[in-house]
């Protein structure tokens, strides 16, 4: 679908100029955009590049000049990234679902369709589940017994919703993601292996055969609004209590949040963070790819972790951390300096040692010769 310039601009809240009316197909980089394309080059380290390209119009930094380009029309930005947000929404037309319910899904007599709701193909809808007004589900969906998808949800295609579930407005789920499977919880007859080592930090007084018993997930998963998550990411459900997430959390690719985990609101989890089971997350928390919370450990308000950020302890609010085990991020970066001086740190220590032992020989050999005059 083609949008015009003054169309693009009023979406970005942005400035335009020049010919407004020029319709746009979709956006490239500037060497490889064609004239119906909008360049993107909203920094001035691209704008070698709209030369190779053949856009006639371009999204550009905030205090440059159109006609340094030679671009028939032009939008100025001071924030690029905040602009990509809202471009990609205007140029994203989103899965091809089509209205109602397909002939080959499943919808059981006791569920509620609220009013515009798409079914695609091979989807499954269970007794008392509820989708609200204008949601989309595109092929091989569940949505379990009992379960609240609130509207305008958009589910992609694989995605596994539990029973129970109580998803709140604006939910969007990727591929194959999965919100409240059973969590990964077990007990032994007698106490484990792991429980002795917890309590005694390392020691075992006998190892013993042990077998495992399943605690079964009661409490579901209650997600809040404009909350998404990523392929193959998976909320477990809790074992009494919900687990849950808060309004504008994002979630990305292949997360793992355990049973009874709470996260907070506007928190930003990257790809590979696992969360073990009771933690909890508090708002606004951002964990960089592969981060791991310990279970029943709280990381407070605003906390930030660099990417592979093992964190096993409480985290007060604010902090910034890095590392395995987590530190305050400046600790983290001092420590790997010295790491890194180390090898010139022993040899200097070597020569220092060569040094004295030669010292203590000279003296050694003085002391004898007034011996011997003696």
């Amino acid at each position: 679908m083609a949008h015009t310039i003054a169309e693009i601009a009023a979406a970005l809240g942005a400035r335009a100029e020049g010919d407004t009316t020029l319709l746009i197909q979709g956006a490239a980089e500037p060497s490889a955009a064609g004239p119906d394309e909008l360049a993107l080059a909203m920094d001035p380290t691209y704008a070698p590049e709209l030369a190779r390209g053949r856009a006639r119009a371009a999204i550009l930094w905030e205090g440059a000049e159109r006609a340094d380009y030679g671009l028939e029309a032009a939008i100025f930005v001071a924030r690029p990234r905040l602009a990509m947000a809202a471009l990609t929404r205007v140029l994203d037309p989103g899965p091809d679902i089509a209205a109602g319910v397909h002939p080959s899904a499943i919808v059981d007599p006791g569920a509620e369709l609220g009013e515009a709701v798409a079914v695609g193909p091979f989807c499954v809808i269970g007794a008392g589940a509820r989708i609200g007004a204008g949601s989309r589900l595109a092929a091989h969906v569940t949505v379990a017994a009992g379960a609240t998808v609130g509207p305008g949800a958009l589910l992609h295609a694989g995605v596994r919703i539990g029973r129970g579930v109580r998803i709140g407005a604006r939910f969007v789920a990727q591929p194959n993601a999965v919100v409240g499977g059973d969590g990964f919880s077990f007990v032994t007859p007698e106490k484990s292996g792991v429980e002795e080592i917890r309590e005694t930090l390392g020691e075992r007084a006998e190892i013993r055969g042990q077998s495992w018993t399943r605690i079964h997930s009661l409490g579901g998963v209650e997600i809040g609004d404009d909350v998404e998550l990523g392929s193959g990411a998976t909320i477990d459900a809790g074992t009494v209590r919900a687990t849950s997430v808060g309004d504008g959390t994002k979630i990305d690719n292949l997360v793992q949040i355990g049973h009874n985990v709470r996260v907070g609101r506007h928190c930003l989890l990257c790809g590979q963070v696992g969360i073990a089971g009771s933690a909890r997350i508090g708002d606004r928390v951002v964990l960089g790819g592969q981060c791991g919370v310990s279970d029943n450990i709280f990381v407070g308000d605003d906390v930030i972790a660099g990417g592979a950020t093992k964190i096993f302890t409480n985290a007060p609010a604010g902090r910034v951390l890095l590392g395995s085990p987590a530190m305050r991020m400046e600790t983290n970066v001092e420590a790997w300096k010295n790491i890194r001086r180390l090898k010139r740190l022993f040899a200097q220590v070597a020569e220092l040692r060569d040094i004295v032992a030669g010292l203590v020989h000279k003296d050694a050999g003085i002391d004898g010769d007034r011996d011997g005059r003696g």
